[in-house]
């Protein structure tokens, strides 16, 4: 057992290294936020790269809002993704001051980092309202909204958040909505559409802003500051790869007006065009070379993200086993340490999936790593406390006879306990497996790939297609894991027990 222990701990050990390794020789790895725009931007930046031909496009995209993205950035995870001076200045540099892409270049410097020019669009913040509801309440301006508390607001996470967001805006223009909810951008256009939401934050690009007939309430106390859409990039990507950022900057640097940008999110956003075919019309090239149709591309990232999503459920799966039934054991043996143990695993319980990941990010960056630490953690309770039940219901009468044959505690554990024990053990790993393959779908949100990629995608994107890519398969594999543990039950289980 406790060499067991130690093999689970080496390996635990080894996932929270992976994340800050630097991206091998000859890959540059591309990332995105997870809103139609970024993904757009970052498949661009990716087939840019594939065309230099000077290095190989790893793309590293769906990671969430600015501050997850950033600290993919610094620690390597990522090398370039598309940014915006506003959010720059205000949110990760925190000093308003910066308001030029030379004053940003200068700041950021140090930390090893570095922006393009302006890509010759700004992407701002903007609340808006269905343009019927516009004219019937007089509304024009933010400030407007000070007049009617009774309406309905939903925003985003990140604008809920962010100083440049709701909490300077309501300050700025003392408003008090009574009613203000989170909710992702792709279904608050759904809901303001539907008349379930009056207010909702946008981006001036949206591709959906015209379709929807929205009005754009006027910043008319200028809070909100200049969003210029820039390419924040790793210094040593320019070192490694200099014909590449060369080509970047020429592709990209004051190529794209709001108009132009808005016409390709709608193109995802509103015409179901897969983004890899959006990126292509944006660089002239027609569908990308590897196209062929939205139905062979997805079905092949589908074969490429089964084999993560596998990868995430066996070894998080096997580390937990490997701890969790030594824990178990002992939880048995040592009555009273065990209650403590078994309420610390328990207490891992009662943190959300997604909040448990997101505390792995200060310690070991992005990537599958921290994500296989928390899938881990996250199977432990139901091996450990399987394990103790088991133990704990053997009949004693069993345990005096071991004892009268002289039965070391090792040769008793392995030939009596454990055997009369598998059925509760095996159906704790059972349960563990089943429930981490849907755990497992939260991975993508720090960069840890699986099936949750499709299905984060599909959310930003509204695209129902895509969400259901990701989460059929996820189902199936659920069922599939099932079904292999019954067979495994008949060879595991000793033939008495199963009668």
């Amino acid at each position: 057992m406790r060499a067991r222990g130690a093999s689970a701990l080496a390996l635990l050990a080894a996932l929270w290294a992976a994340p800050a390794a630097a991206a091998p020789d000859g890959v540059i790895r591309v990332g995105s936020k997870s809103f139609t725009e970024s993904y757009v931007l970052a498949e661009a930046i990716a087939q840019v790269v594939e065309q230099v031909g000077e290095a190989r496009a790893e793309r590293r995209v769906g990671l969430g809002g600015t501050g997850l993205t950033q600290r993919a950035l610094e620690s390597r995870a990522i090398d370039i993704y598309p940014e915006y001076t506003g959010t720059l200045a205000r949110v990760i540099l925190k000093d308003p001051a910066l308001d030029t892409v030379e004053k940003l270049r200068a700041r950021l410097e140090p930390a090893g980092l570095t922006v393009s020019g302006s890509l010759g669009f700004a992407n701002t913040y903007a609340l808006a309202v269905r343009s019927e509801q516009a004219e019937r309440l007089g509304l024009r301006t933010i400030g407007d909204l000070a007049r009617h508390p009774e309406l309905r607001a939903a925003f985003s996470s990140g604008f809920l958040e962010r100083d440049d967001g709701w909490p300077g805006l309501r300050a700025r223009y003392g408003l008090g909505l009574n009613r203000v909810e989170v909710m992702e951008h792709a279904v608050t256009y759904r809901a303001i559409a539907s008349g379930q939401v009056d207010v909702m934050d946008v981006f001036s690009t949206d591709g959906q802003l015209e379709r929807l007939r929205l009005r754009l309430l006027q910043d008319d106390r200028h809070f909100f500051p200049d969003y210029s859409a820039v390419l924040l990039a790793r210094r040593d990507l320019i070192a490694r790869f200099p014909r590449t950022w060369n080509r970047l900057r020429e592709v990209f640097e004051g190529r794209l007006d709001g108009a132009r940008m808005a016409r390709l999110n709608a193109m995802a956003d509103l015409d179901g065009r897969p983004v890899p075919e959006v990126a292509a019309a944006f660089l002239g090239g027609g569908a990308p070379t590897a196209g062929g149709g939205r139905w062979p591309a997805l079905l092949r990232e589908l074969a490429g993200l089964t084999g993560d999503h596998l990868l995430l459920v066996l070894i998080s799966v096997g580390a937990a086993v490997m701890l969790g039934v030594p824990m178990g054991v002992a939880a048995a043996r040592y009555r009273r340490a065990g209650q403590v143990e078994l309420s610390v695993i328990a207490m891992l319980q009662t943190v959300p999936a997604l909040a448990l990941l997101m505390f792995m990010i200060p310690l070991f960056g992005i990537g599958k790593g921290p994500a296989l630490i928390a899938l881990s953690l996250y199977a432990l309770l139901p091996i450990a406390r399987n394990t103790y039940a088991g133990m704990m219901a053997i009949e004693p009468t069993l345990l005096e006879i071991a004892w009268v044959l002289r039965l070391g505690r090792l040769r008793r554990l392995l030939r009596v306990e454990l055997p009369l024990s598998a059925i509760a053990i095996m159906a704790g790993i059972k349960t563990a497996v089943v429930t981490t393959v849907g755990t497992a779908t939260l991975a993508a949100f720090i960069g840890g790939g699986g099936y949750g990629t499709l299905i984060v995608r599909g959310l930003a994107l509204d695209d129902t297609v895509t969400i259901l890519a990701g989460a059929a398969p996820a189902a199936l594999m659920a069922l599939a894991f099932h079904a292999l543990f019954e067979l495994l039950d008949r060879a595991v289980i000793p033939r008495g027990l199963r009668a």
